[in-house]
């Protein structure tokens, strides 16, 4: 995936993982399966961010994905009035489905997911959130559950993407900030890598931010180790205008 991201030519993920198990047992034919899905957008980053069209073939086998695994529906409240985990897996869903849909007009989904009530930030950004839209507590949570659980929505982070996950962003721009740094003294570098790429998103938008993401993502590239951190790293880099890794 970080040579797709780097312009490499020729490229494909989804469909050259899911040949790949073409010949296996059922079962880890499915595995394989799962592991596009847990990827969620992010199967389509390198896509989106060179401005490249994926393949027939990578369309075609993140379609497969799809219909293997649907989106679960109705989608389930937000935490902590429900669980955690599925809430979460509901926004990845509708994230891979919205980015396929947008790069692959021709996609039809046979059942489009309908969004998940979004996440709510920190106290103080929470009040100036519509009512309608904010599930569970802030001032009950805090800036701390609250900034990690948007780390586990990074793969909404994405050029062109935009929702209630993406507004919410916007509106806790300091509890984010506060996130990512808390997750770097802490030496949690995978959580201040997914913090951080929605610092570069937001960088990318133009919202004004209370710190610089760029050396932020550079010192994480630089401590952090791991797959997810280096995907996560590379995707800010960039949105940043960094030069990729």
């Amino acid at each position: 995936m970080l040579g797709a991201l780097q312009g490499a030519e020729h490229t494909t993920l989804a469909a050259a993982h899911m040949e790949l198990a073409a010949g296996l047992s059922v079962d880890e034919q499915m595995v394989a399966v799962a592991a596009v899905r847990l990827l969620g957008a992010d199967v389509l980053a390198p896509y989106v961010l060179t401005g490249r069209t994926p393949p027939a073939e990578e369309r075609a086998a993140i379609e497969v994905a799809l219909a293997a695994l649907p989106p679960a529906q109705p989608p389930p409240a937000a935490p902590p009035e429900g669980a955690e985990q599925a809430w979460v897996r509901a926004w990845i869903d509708w994230s891979l489905v919205t980015v396929l849909a947008r790069i692959d007009p021709s996609y039809m989904a046979p059942a489009t997911p309908e969004p998940p009530p979004p996440p709510r930030c920190d106290a103080g950004a929470a009040r100036r959130q519509p009512p309608t839209t904010v599930p569970g507590d802030a001032a009950r949570e805090g800036w701390v559950p609250w900034s990690v659980r948007m780390g586990q929505l990074s793969s909404l982070a994405l050029p062109g993407q935009d929702g209630p996950v993406h507004q919410a962003a916007r509106s806790g721009v300091l509890g984010l900030a506060r996130g990512a740094t808390r997750a770097v003294l802490r030496r949690d570098f995978p959580t201040a890598a997914r913090i951080t790429r929605w610092l570069a998103w937001l960088h990318s938008e133009r919202v004004e931010l209370p710190l610089d993401p760029a050396p932020l993502t550079e010192h994480i590239a630089l401590l952090g180790a791991g797959g997810r951190v280096a995907l996560d790293t590379a995707i800010s880099r960039r949105m940043l205008g960094l030069e990729p890794v």
